[in-house]
Protein backbone atom coordinates (compact mmCIF):
# COMPACT_ATOMS: atom_id res chain seq x y z
CA UNK A 1 0.00 0.00 0.00
CA UNK A 2 1.37 3.38 -1.00
CA UNK A 3 2.21 5.73 1.86
CA UNK A 4 -0.31 8.49 2.32
CA UNK A 5 0.58 12.04 3.24
CA UNK A 6 -1.28 14.31 5.62
CA UNK A 7 -2.35 16.50 2.72
CA UNK A 8 -3.74 13.51 0.78
CA UNK A 9 -5.76 12.32 3.76
CA UNK A 10 -7.28 15.74 4.38
CA UNK A 11 -8.04 16.21 0.69
CA UNK A 12 -9.69 12.79 0.43
CA UNK A 13 -11.76 13.47 3.54
CA UNK A 14 -13.01 16.71 1.98
CA UNK A 15 -13.74 15.12 -1.40
CA UNK A 16 -15.61 12.18 0.16
CA UNK A 17 -17.61 14.37 2.54
CA UNK A 18 -16.22 12.76 5.69
CA UNK A 19 -17.88 14.17 8.81
CA UNK A 20 -16.37 11.98 11.54
CA UNK A 21 -13.10 10.10 11.97
CA UNK A 22 -12.71 7.14 14.30
CA UNK A 23 -9.27 6.85 15.86
CA UNK A 24 -9.01 3.11 16.51
CA UNK A 25 -6.77 1.09 18.79
CA UNK A 26 -6.95 -2.30 20.49
CA UNK A 27 -6.92 -3.16 24.17
CA UNK A 28 -5.01 -6.08 25.68
CA UNK A 29 -7.95 -8.46 25.23
CA UNK A 30 -8.19 -7.61 21.52
CA UNK A 31 -11.34 -5.49 21.73
CA UNK A 32 -11.33 -2.65 19.19
CA UNK A 33 -11.74 0.75 20.84
CA UNK A 34 -12.09 4.14 19.23
CA UNK A 35 -12.24 7.84 19.89
CA UNK A 36 -14.57 9.55 17.39
CA UNK A 37 -13.66 13.09 16.40
CA UNK A 38 -15.35 15.54 14.00
CA UNK A 39 -13.46 15.97 10.75
CA UNK A 40 -12.60 19.50 11.84
CA UNK A 41 -10.08 17.90 14.22
CA UNK A 42 -8.54 15.61 11.59
CA UNK A 43 -5.44 17.77 11.11
CA UNK A 44 -4.99 17.88 14.87
CA UNK A 45 -5.15 14.08 14.97
CA UNK A 46 -2.65 13.75 12.13
CA UNK A 47 -0.29 15.96 14.12
CA UNK A 48 -0.50 13.48 17.05
CA UNK A 49 -2.34 15.95 19.28
CA UNK A 50 -5.29 13.77 20.37
CA UNK A 51 -5.28 12.50 23.97
CA UNK A 52 -7.60 10.02 25.70
CA UNK A 53 -8.14 8.55 29.15
CA UNK A 54 -6.28 5.24 29.23
CA UNK A 55 -7.49 4.34 32.71
CA UNK A 56 -10.88 3.33 31.29
CA UNK A 57 -9.40 0.76 28.88
CA UNK A 58 -8.83 -2.87 29.91
CA UNK A 59 -5.23 -3.36 30.97
CA UNK A 60 -4.00 0.06 29.89
CA UNK A 61 -3.00 2.44 32.66
CA UNK A 62 -3.54 3.28 36.31
CA UNK A 63 -5.59 6.32 37.24
CA UNK A 64 -2.53 8.33 38.20
CA UNK A 65 -0.97 7.85 34.75
CA UNK A 66 -4.12 7.74 32.65
CA UNK A 67 -3.45 10.28 29.89
CA UNK A 68 -2.51 8.61 26.60
CA UNK A 69 -1.71 9.97 23.15
CA UNK A 70 -3.10 8.53 19.90
CA UNK A 71 -0.75 8.65 16.91
CA UNK A 72 -2.46 7.61 13.63
CA UNK A 73 -0.79 5.38 11.07
CA UNK A 74 -1.49 7.38 7.91
CA UNK A 75 -1.59 4.26 5.71
CA UNK A 76 -4.58 2.88 7.63
CA UNK A 77 -6.86 5.74 6.59
CA UNK A 78 -10.05 4.32 5.09
CA UNK A 79 -13.69 5.30 4.70
CA UNK A 80 -16.36 2.91 5.96
CA UNK A 81 -18.48 1.96 2.90
CA UNK A 82 -21.58 1.20 4.95
CA UNK A 83 -21.66 4.59 6.68
CA UNK A 84 -22.40 6.65 3.58
CA UNK A 85 -25.46 8.84 4.04
CA UNK A 86 -26.84 12.28 3.40
CA UNK A 87 -25.21 13.29 6.67
CA UNK A 88 -21.74 12.43 5.36
CA UNK A 89 -19.22 9.60 5.66
CA UNK A 90 -17.24 8.13 8.53
CA UNK A 91 -13.53 7.32 8.17
CA UNK A 92 -11.05 5.56 10.42
CA UNK A 93 -7.36 5.65 11.28
CA UNK A 94 -5.64 2.90 13.27
CA UNK A 95 -3.43 4.43 15.93
CA UNK A 96 -0.41 3.61 18.01
CA UNK A 97 -0.69 4.52 21.68
CA UNK A 98 1.99 6.71 23.24
CA UNK A 99 2.59 8.17 26.66
CA UNK A 100 2.42 11.98 26.99
CA UNK A 101 6.22 11.92 27.32
CA UNK A 102 6.50 10.77 23.70
CA UNK A 103 7.46 7.18 24.52
CA UNK A 104 5.51 4.24 23.02
CA UNK A 105 3.11 2.80 25.56
CA UNK A 106 4.38 -0.64 26.57
CA UNK A 107 0.79 -1.87 26.95
CA UNK A 108 -0.15 -1.19 23.32
CA UNK A 109 -0.53 -4.57 21.53
CA UNK A 110 0.34 -3.04 18.16
CA UNK A 111 3.62 -1.74 19.60
CA UNK A 112 4.48 -5.22 20.88
CA UNK A 113 4.06 -6.70 17.40
CA UNK A 114 6.09 -3.88 15.84
CA UNK A 115 8.89 -4.58 18.32
CA UNK A 116 8.98 -8.26 17.27
CA UNK A 117 9.09 -7.27 13.59
CA UNK A 118 12.06 -5.00 14.28
CA UNK A 119 13.85 -8.04 15.72
CA UNK A 120 12.97 -10.03 12.60
CA UNK A 121 14.40 -7.29 10.38
CA UNK A 122 17.58 -7.24 12.47
CA UNK A 123 17.86 -10.97 11.69
CA UNK A 124 17.45 -10.12 7.99
CA UNK A 125 13.82 -11.22 7.56
CA UNK A 126 10.53 -9.75 6.47
CA UNK A 127 7.67 -11.69 8.04
CA UNK A 128 4.64 -12.39 5.85
CA UNK A 129 1.42 -13.71 7.32
CA UNK A 130 -1.83 -15.01 5.82
CA UNK A 131 -4.72 -15.87 8.15
CA UNK A 132 -7.90 -17.80 7.32
CA UNK A 133 -10.67 -16.11 9.31
CA UNK A 134 -13.78 -18.15 10.12
CA UNK A 135 -16.96 -16.83 11.70
CA UNK A 136 -20.64 -17.64 12.20
CA UNK A 137 -23.68 -15.68 11.06
CA UNK A 138 -26.68 -16.08 13.38
CA UNK A 139 -30.20 -14.72 13.47
CA UNK A 140 -31.19 -11.99 15.88
CA UNK A 141 -33.97 -12.66 18.37
CA UNK A 142 -37.22 -10.67 18.66
CA UNK A 143 -35.52 -8.38 21.16
CA UNK A 144 -32.57 -7.79 18.83
CA UNK A 145 -30.20 -9.92 20.91
CA UNK A 146 -28.03 -12.46 19.08
CA UNK A 147 -29.10 -16.10 19.08
CA UNK A 148 -27.28 -19.29 18.04
CA UNK A 149 -29.96 -20.05 15.46
CA UNK A 150 -28.25 -20.53 12.13
CA UNK A 151 -29.62 -18.81 9.07
CA UNK A 152 -28.85 -21.57 6.54
CA UNK A 153 -28.47 -25.30 5.99
CA UNK A 154 -25.25 -24.99 4.01
CA UNK A 155 -22.05 -26.99 4.37
CA UNK A 156 -18.51 -26.81 3.02
CA UNK A 157 -18.34 -24.76 -0.21
CA UNK A 158 -22.13 -24.86 -0.69
CA UNK A 159 -23.85 -22.15 -2.71
CA UNK A 160 -27.33 -20.63 -2.45
CA UNK A 161 -30.13 -21.26 -1.85
CA UNK A 162 -28.86 -23.47 1.00
CA UNK A 163 -26.21 -20.84 1.79
CA UNK A 164 -28.53 -17.97 2.66
CA UNK A 165 -25.54 -16.07 4.04
CA UNK A 166 -24.15 -15.72 0.53
CA UNK A 167 -25.53 -12.19 0.11
CA UNK A 168 -24.16 -11.06 3.48
CA UNK A 169 -20.77 -12.60 2.76
CA UNK A 170 -20.69 -11.00 -0.69
CA UNK A 171 -21.37 -7.57 0.78
CA UNK A 172 -18.69 -8.11 3.44
CA UNK A 173 -16.16 -8.91 0.70
CA UNK A 174 -17.22 -5.89 -1.36
CA UNK A 175 -16.85 -3.61 1.66
CA UNK A 176 -13.41 -5.03 2.44
CA UNK A 177 -12.23 -4.56 -1.16
CA UNK A 178 -13.48 -0.99 -1.12
CA UNK A 179 -11.29 -0.47 1.95
CA UNK A 180 -8.21 -1.77 0.12
CA UNK A 181 -8.24 -5.52 0.83
CA UNK A 182 -7.12 -8.09 -1.72
CA UNK A 183 -9.64 -10.84 -0.91
CA UNK A 184 -8.47 -14.13 -2.39
CA UNK A 185 -11.50 -16.28 -1.56
CA UNK A 186 -14.64 -16.53 0.51
CA UNK A 187 -16.84 -19.55 1.02
CA UNK A 188 -19.27 -21.38 3.26
CA UNK A 189 -17.44 -23.46 5.86
CA UNK A 190 -18.19 -26.94 7.22
CA UNK A 191 -20.73 -26.02 9.90
CA UNK A 192 -24.17 -24.55 9.32
CA UNK A 193 -24.00 -20.77 9.41
CA UNK A 194 -20.19 -20.79 9.26
CA UNK A 195 -18.16 -18.78 6.76
CA UNK A 196 -14.56 -18.02 5.86
CA UNK A 197 -12.87 -15.05 4.19
CA UNK A 198 -9.23 -15.26 3.13
CA UNK A 199 -7.08 -12.38 1.98
CA UNK A 200 -3.66 -12.29 0.40
CA UNK A 201 -0.65 -12.79 2.68
CA UNK A 202 1.30 -9.65 3.44
CA UNK A 203 3.53 -7.94 5.97
CA UNK A 204 2.61 -9.08 9.49
CA UNK A 205 1.65 -5.64 10.82
CA UNK A 206 -0.50 -4.84 7.80
CA UNK A 207 -2.12 -8.26 8.15
CA UNK A 208 -2.89 -7.68 11.83
CA UNK A 209 -4.55 -4.36 10.97
CA UNK A 210 -6.59 -6.14 8.29
CA UNK A 211 -7.79 -8.86 10.66
CA UNK A 212 -8.92 -6.16 13.06
CA UNK A 213 -10.69 -4.38 10.20
CA UNK A 214 -12.25 -7.64 8.98
CA UNK A 215 -13.94 -8.13 12.36
CA UNK A 216 -15.33 -4.60 12.41
CA UNK A 217 -16.57 -4.78 8.81
CA UNK A 218 -18.07 -8.27 9.19
CA UNK A 219 -20.11 -7.32 12.24
CA UNK A 220 -21.32 -4.07 10.69
CA UNK A 221 -22.37 -5.55 7.35
CA UNK A 222 -23.98 -8.60 8.99
CA UNK A 223 -26.07 -6.24 11.12
CA UNK A 224 -27.29 -4.54 7.93
CA UNK A 225 -28.58 -7.96 6.85
CA UNK A 226 -30.34 -8.52 10.17
CA UNK A 227 -27.71 -11.04 11.29
CA UNK A 228 -25.16 -11.25 14.07
CA UNK A 229 -21.56 -12.13 13.16
CA UNK A 230 -19.53 -13.82 15.87
CA UNK A 231 -15.89 -14.84 16.03
CA UNK A 232 -16.57 -16.92 19.15
CA UNK A 233 -14.58 -20.14 18.66
CA UNK A 234 -17.27 -22.71 19.56
CA UNK A 235 -20.78 -21.27 19.79
CA UNK A 236 -22.63 -24.56 19.19
CA UNK A 237 -21.94 -27.99 20.66
CA UNK A 238 -21.55 -30.89 18.23
CA UNK A 239 -20.39 -28.99 15.14
CA UNK A 240 -17.07 -27.53 14.05
CA UNK A 241 -15.82 -24.38 15.74
CA UNK A 242 -14.18 -21.37 14.10
CA UNK A 243 -10.44 -21.34 13.70
CA UNK A 244 -7.94 -18.92 12.25
CA UNK A 245 -5.32 -21.07 10.55
CA UNK A 246 -2.31 -18.80 10.15
CA UNK A 247 0.34 -19.10 7.42
CA UNK A 248 3.88 -17.79 7.91
CA UNK A 249 6.80 -17.20 5.58
CA UNK A 250 10.10 -15.40 5.99
CA UNK A 251 11.53 -13.43 3.08
CA UNK A 252 15.14 -12.31 2.71
CA UNK A 253 16.21 -9.98 -0.11
CA UNK A 254 12.91 -10.62 -1.88
CA UNK A 255 13.30 -14.40 -1.84
CA UNK A 256 11.40 -16.91 0.24
CA UNK A 257 13.80 -18.05 2.96
CA UNK A 258 11.69 -21.17 3.62
CA UNK A 259 12.35 -22.65 0.16
CA UNK A 260 15.29 -24.89 -0.63
CA UNK A 261 14.89 -27.21 -3.64
CA UNK A 262 17.53 -29.57 -2.21
CA UNK A 263 16.16 -29.66 1.35
CA UNK A 264 13.79 -32.23 2.86
CA UNK A 265 10.34 -31.60 1.40
CA UNK A 266 12.05 -28.69 -0.43
CA UNK A 267 12.22 -26.85 2.90
CA UNK A 268 15.22 -24.82 4.00
CA UNK A 269 16.99 -25.18 7.34
CA UNK A 270 15.42 -21.84 8.29
CA UNK A 271 11.94 -23.28 7.66
CA UNK A 272 12.69 -26.36 9.76
CA UNK A 273 14.10 -24.22 12.58
CA UNK A 274 11.01 -22.00 12.45
CA UNK A 275 8.74 -25.06 12.68
CA UNK A 276 10.74 -26.35 15.63
CA UNK A 277 10.34 -23.01 17.40
CA UNK A 278 6.57 -23.09 16.88
CA UNK A 279 6.38 -26.62 18.28
CA UNK A 280 8.55 -25.88 21.30
CA UNK A 281 6.58 -22.80 22.33
CA UNK A 282 3.08 -23.90 21.25
CA UNK A 283 1.91 -24.76 24.79
CA UNK A 284 3.26 -21.44 26.05
CA UNK A 285 1.55 -19.26 23.46
CA UNK A 286 -1.79 -21.11 23.42
CA UNK A 287 -3.32 -18.79 26.04
CA UNK A 288 -2.73 -15.94 23.58
CA UNK A 289 -3.80 -17.71 20.38
CA UNK A 290 -6.80 -19.32 22.10
CA UNK A 291 -7.65 -16.86 24.86
CA UNK A 292 -11.21 -17.74 25.93
CA UNK A 293 -12.68 -20.42 28.16
CA UNK A 294 -14.72 -21.28 25.07
CA UNK A 295 -11.58 -21.72 22.94
CA UNK A 296 -10.96 -25.10 24.56
CA UNK A 297 -14.38 -26.41 23.52
CA UNK A 298 -12.99 -26.18 19.96
CA UNK A 299 -9.59 -27.71 20.75
CA UNK A 300 -10.90 -31.26 21.19
CA UNK A 301 -10.38 -34.31 18.95
CA UNK A 302 -12.96 -35.00 16.28
CA UNK A 303 -13.72 -31.55 14.85
CA UNK A 304 -10.63 -30.88 12.67
CA UNK A 305 -9.02 -28.62 15.29
CA UNK A 306 -5.45 -29.68 16.15
CA UNK A 307 -4.70 -30.75 19.71
CA UNK A 308 -1.45 -32.65 19.27
CA UNK A 309 1.94 -30.89 19.05
CA UNK A 310 3.39 -32.22 15.80
CA UNK A 311 4.11 -31.19 12.24
CA UNK A 312 3.56 -32.70 8.83
CA UNK A 313 4.35 -31.99 5.22
CA UNK A 314 1.33 -34.02 4.13
CA UNK A 315 -1.64 -34.28 6.48
CA UNK A 316 -4.02 -31.82 8.14
CA UNK A 317 -4.26 -33.45 11.57
CA UNK A 318 -0.95 -31.94 12.68
CA UNK A 319 -0.62 -28.68 14.59
CA UNK A 320 1.83 -27.32 12.00
CA UNK A 321 1.24 -28.19 8.35
CA UNK A 322 3.34 -27.37 5.29
CA UNK A 323 1.02 -26.65 2.32
CA UNK A 324 2.05 -28.08 -1.04
CA UNK A 325 2.99 -24.78 -2.69
CA UNK A 326 6.74 -24.20 -3.11
CA UNK A 327 9.19 -21.56 -4.34
CA UNK A 328 7.81 -18.12 -3.40
CA UNK A 329 4.69 -19.77 -1.98
CA UNK A 330 6.54 -21.94 0.54
CA UNK A 331 5.03 -21.43 3.98
CA UNK A 332 4.10 -23.13 7.23
CA UNK A 333 0.57 -23.17 8.61
CA UNK A 334 -0.22 -23.12 12.32
CA UNK A 335 -3.72 -24.54 12.74
CA UNK A 336 -4.52 -23.95 16.41
CA UNK A 337 -5.29 -20.18 16.66
CA UNK A 338 -8.88 -19.02 16.78
CA UNK A 339 -10.35 -15.67 15.72
CA UNK A 340 -11.15 -14.50 19.26
CA UNK A 341 -7.47 -13.76 19.85
CA UNK A 342 -5.86 -10.34 20.01
CA UNK A 343 -4.24 -10.61 16.59
CA UNK A 344 -1.34 -8.28 17.49
CA UNK A 345 -0.34 -10.26 20.58
CA UNK A 346 -0.98 -13.63 18.94
CA UNK A 347 1.19 -12.82 15.93
CA UNK A 348 3.88 -11.37 18.20
CA UNK A 349 4.27 -14.57 20.23
CA UNK A 350 3.92 -16.93 17.25
CA UNK A 351 6.50 -15.06 15.18
CA UNK A 352 8.83 -14.75 18.16
CA UNK A 353 8.52 -18.51 18.76
CA UNK A 354 9.52 -19.25 15.17
CA UNK A 355 12.38 -16.75 15.26
CA UNK A 356 13.58 -18.33 18.50
CA UNK A 357 13.80 -21.63 16.64
CA UNK A 358 15.80 -19.97 13.86
CA UNK A 359 18.11 -18.17 16.28
CA UNK A 360 18.80 -21.32 18.32
CA UNK A 361 18.82 -23.59 15.24
CA UNK A 362 16.28 -25.93 16.81
CA UNK A 363 15.52 -29.14 14.95
CA UNK A 364 11.95 -30.43 14.61
CA UNK A 365 11.10 -34.13 14.93
CA UNK A 366 10.42 -36.12 11.78
CA UNK A 367 7.38 -35.08 9.79
CA UNK A 368 4.47 -37.27 10.91
CA UNK A 369 2.49 -38.28 7.87
CA UNK A 370 -0.10 -40.42 9.67
CA UNK A 371 -3.53 -39.34 10.85
CA UNK A 372 -2.67 -38.42 14.43
CA UNK A 373 -6.28 -38.76 15.58
CA UNK A 374 -6.16 -42.47 14.70
CA UNK A 375 -3.02 -43.14 16.76
CA UNK A 376 -3.41 -44.75 20.16
CA UNK A 377 -2.15 -42.90 23.25
CA UNK A 378 0.76 -45.35 23.37
CA UNK A 379 1.66 -44.64 19.72
CA UNK A 380 1.53 -40.90 20.35
CA UNK A 381 3.88 -41.34 23.33
CA UNK A 382 6.26 -43.36 21.16
CA UNK A 383 6.32 -40.53 18.63
CA UNK A 384 6.90 -37.99 21.42
CA UNK A 385 3.68 -36.14 20.63
CA UNK A 386 2.49 -33.86 23.42
CA UNK A 387 -0.95 -32.24 23.70
CA UNK A 388 -1.90 -28.60 23.75
CA UNK A 389 -3.35 -27.28 27.02
CA UNK A 390 -6.87 -28.58 27.54
CA UNK A 391 -8.33 -25.57 29.34
CA UNK A 392 -7.71 -21.88 29.81
CA UNK A 393 -6.31 -22.62 33.26
CA UNK A 394 -3.82 -25.12 31.81
CA UNK A 395 -2.91 -22.63 29.09
CA UNK A 396 -2.13 -19.83 31.53
CA UNK A 397 0.09 -22.21 33.52
CA UNK A 398 1.93 -23.19 30.32
CA UNK A 399 2.33 -19.51 29.47
CA UNK A 400 3.88 -18.84 32.88
CA UNK A 401 6.27 -21.76 32.35
CA UNK A 402 7.62 -20.32 29.07
CA UNK A 403 9.99 -17.37 29.66
CA UNK A 404 9.76 -16.32 26.00
CA UNK A 405 6.15 -15.22 26.51
CA UNK A 406 7.05 -12.76 29.28
CA UNK A 407 10.05 -11.54 27.31
CA UNK A 408 7.96 -10.97 24.17
CA UNK A 409 4.98 -9.29 25.80
CA UNK A 410 6.83 -7.21 28.37
CA UNK A 411 5.93 -7.13 32.04
CA UNK A 412 2.94 -4.79 31.65
CA UNK A 413 0.94 -6.85 29.15
CA UNK A 414 2.15 -10.19 30.51
CA UNK A 415 0.92 -9.46 34.04
CA UNK A 416 -2.38 -7.88 33.03
CA UNK A 417 -3.24 -10.52 30.47
CA UNK A 418 -2.66 -13.33 32.99
CA UNK A 419 -4.66 -11.47 35.61
CA UNK A 420 -7.62 -11.06 33.24
CA UNK A 421 -7.52 -14.72 32.21
CA UNK A 422 -7.32 -15.95 35.81
CA UNK A 423 -10.40 -13.88 36.64
CA UNK A 424 -12.20 -15.25 33.58
CA UNK A 425 -11.38 -18.84 34.56
CA UNK A 426 -12.38 -18.31 38.18
CA UNK A 427 -15.77 -16.88 37.17
CA UNK A 428 -16.33 -19.79 34.78
CA UNK A 429 -15.37 -22.56 37.21
CA UNK A 430 -17.59 -21.17 39.97
CA UNK A 431 -20.71 -20.94 37.78
CA UNK A 432 -23.40 -23.63 37.69
CA UNK A 433 -23.93 -24.42 34.02
CA UNK A 434 -27.04 -25.74 32.30
CA UNK A 435 -25.37 -29.08 31.53
CA UNK A 436 -24.78 -29.69 35.24
CA UNK A 437 -28.42 -29.01 36.10
CA UNK A 438 -29.68 -31.27 33.30
CA UNK A 439 -27.20 -34.01 34.19
CA UNK A 440 -27.49 -34.05 37.97
CA UNK A 441 -30.60 -32.30 39.29
CA UNK A 442 -33.00 -35.19 38.78
CA UNK A 443 -30.52 -37.92 39.69
CA UNK A 444 -28.77 -36.83 42.90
Amino acid sequence: MASLTQEEIIRTAQQRDVKFVRLQFTDILGVVKNVAIPVSRLEEALNDDIMFDGSSIEGFARIEESDMNLRPDYDTFAIFPWRASAKGNVARLICDVYRPTGEPFEGDPRYILKRVLVEAREMGFQVNVGPECEFFLFRLGPDGAPTTETHDEGSYFDLGPVDRGEDARRDIVLALEEMGFHVEASHHEVAQGQHEIDFRYDDALLTADRVTTLKVVTRAVAAEHGLHATFMPKPIFGINGSGMHTHFSLFRDGENAFYDPSGPYQLSRIALHFIAGLLEHAPGFTALTNPLVNSYKRLVPGYEAPVYVSWSAQNRSALVRVPASRRQGTRVELRSPDPSCNIYLALAVMIRAGLDGVRRELEPPESLNKNIYELTPQERREHGIAELPGSLQDATRAMEADPLMRETLGEHVYARFLEAKRIEWDIYRSQVHRWEVEQYLGVF
